[in-house]
């Protein structure tokens, strides 16, 4: 927490000495309970399934004057019983989420840099995987070019293990180089996004040091979302090619589209289908990889909650197609209960005649909303197998796959200060 010691002082004493200064401090404390019995993967024989309660706490303080946003975002993730009781020295799950600022050199051009969340339209492939308990934020910068008629961004990336006299190879677990570009223009019934974006992963070869190099695929994209009375639409379409960083030639793509339509003040129904490309028997052939990787999205997001696709698996593999219906009914503005159902099925081949039937999905949700601070959620999943994602999972033990959770998540503002009109609130 030494950070905390020596950023507060300056804060207040730029808030003293600026002219106009907002500060703000903010928490969050999520628990969240889980059950897992097939959740990710089929469930074998001859195990028990998984509980436990894993824990986010934030910290967040947010500062603003005319030229300058700032905000830094400490947490600790953890799982109950993971340390000692009596543990003196605990760093275990301690690490600051976001850290960052914005300098604003007019109305319409800022520069964000530091550690940060990267968030864009529906996330499908920036978001900040906000499910996990840790989050996904990377150390980038973003130079934001917003007048009022449209929105462009452009960001850059560049890590490293160590400052270091020699050598620039990555062996940490992220890209080595990413740099985007996303384009936004909104019309009265309509709003459209481009997303150009340059992935580098490093490659080491074990054997030969001098083959260690950066490799780079490319991913465009168009997200469109529309809105018509009662109906909503929203389409995704990217097309991903380049070098994988097993040198394979890329060529994948990503096909989306959604209908909602609200069919009274509190029922909501939802068609939508998605199709991601991939590779015939599972894996690359003759140097050209068609699998369809959607890197740094919300992944948990898409494709059903119990995580069988894109969520640390799947990738390079025989691709999807997902045909989902929903629907929410909102009992009140603070409480609501959604259904999802999806029909999975492989975009490419599995094995010699083995059916693309990956299976289904059903999803429950309800929300409720307690307080301005606090809201409660809970979730029960169950997964239906087919043969064909039997095959994938290499299990064929036939067991049943379902999962259940409820969290809690506490979110109070602990303090505003705003030199205006120099008032303080504690709440």
């Amino acid at each position: 927490m030494n950070f905390l010691k020596t950023a507060l002082p300056l804060i207040l004493f730029f808030s003293l000495t600026s002219s106009y200064a907002q500060f703000s401090v903010d928490a969050q404390l999520r628990p969240r309970f889980e059950y897992r019995h097939g959740y990710k993967t089929l469930f074998p024989d001859n195990v028990d399934p998984a509980a436990f309660v894993s824990q986010r706490t934030r910290l967040n303080f947010g500062y603003k004057t005319e030229k300058l946003n700032f905000y830094l975002s400490a947490q600790d993730i953890r799982v109950w019983g993971d340390v000692p009781q009596l543990n003196l020295a605990d760093e275990n799950g301690f690490s600051l989420h976001q850290a960052w600022g914005e300098m604003l050199f007019n109305s319409e051009l800022f520069l964000k840099i530091g550690r940060q969340e990267i968030v864009y339209d529906d996330q499908r492939f920036l978001g900040n995987v906000d499910w996990a308990q840790q989050g996904r934020s990377h150390d980038a910068a973003v130079l934001k070019y917003e007048p009022s008629f449209m929105k462009l961004h452009f960001g850059a990336a560049y890590n490293q293990d160590k400052e270091a006299l020699t050598g620039n190879v990555l062996t940490t677990n992220t890209y080595k180089s990413l740099q985007y570009l996303w384009l936004h223009k909104d019309w009265e019934k309509l709003n459209a996004s481009f997303l150009f974006l340059n992935n580098g992963l490093q490659y080491i070869d074990d054997v030969d040091e001098s083959k260690n190099e950066t490799r780079y695929s490319q991913t465009a994209g168009i997200h469109i979302k529309a809105n018509v009375p009662k109906f909503n639409f929203v389409s995704n379409v990217y097309y991903q090619f380049g070098k994988d960083v097993a040198d394979n030639e890329l060529s994948a793509y990503l096909l989306s589209l959604e209908a909602k339509y609200a069919a009274t003040g509190k029922l909501n129904i939802g068609l939508g289908g998605e199709l991601q490309s991939g590779n015939d028997y599972g894996a690359p052939a003759n140097g050209k990889n068609e699998a369809f990787n959607p890197l740094y999205g919300t992944n948990h997001k898409f494709n059903g909650f119990m995580d069988y696709f894109y969520v640390g698996n799947h990738l390079n593999n025989v691709g999807l197609i997902d045909a989902y219906a929903n629907i929410k009914y909102s009992f009140s503005k603070k409480a609501d209960l959604q259904a999802t159902f999806h029909q999975f099925f492989a975009a490419a081949e599995i094995v010699d005649e083995t059916s693309k039937d990956l299976g289904i999905e059903m999803d429950l949700v309800t929300s409720l909303k307690t307080s301005d601070f606090i809201g409660i959620q809970a979730g029960y999943s169950h997964f239906f197998a087919s043969n064909g994602i039997e095959t994938i999972k290499n299990n064929f033990d036939g067991n049943t796959n379902n999962w259940a959770w409820i969290m809690v998540t506490i979110d109070p503002v602990l303090f505003t200060w705003q030199k205006q009109n120099t008032e303080i609130t504690n709440q």
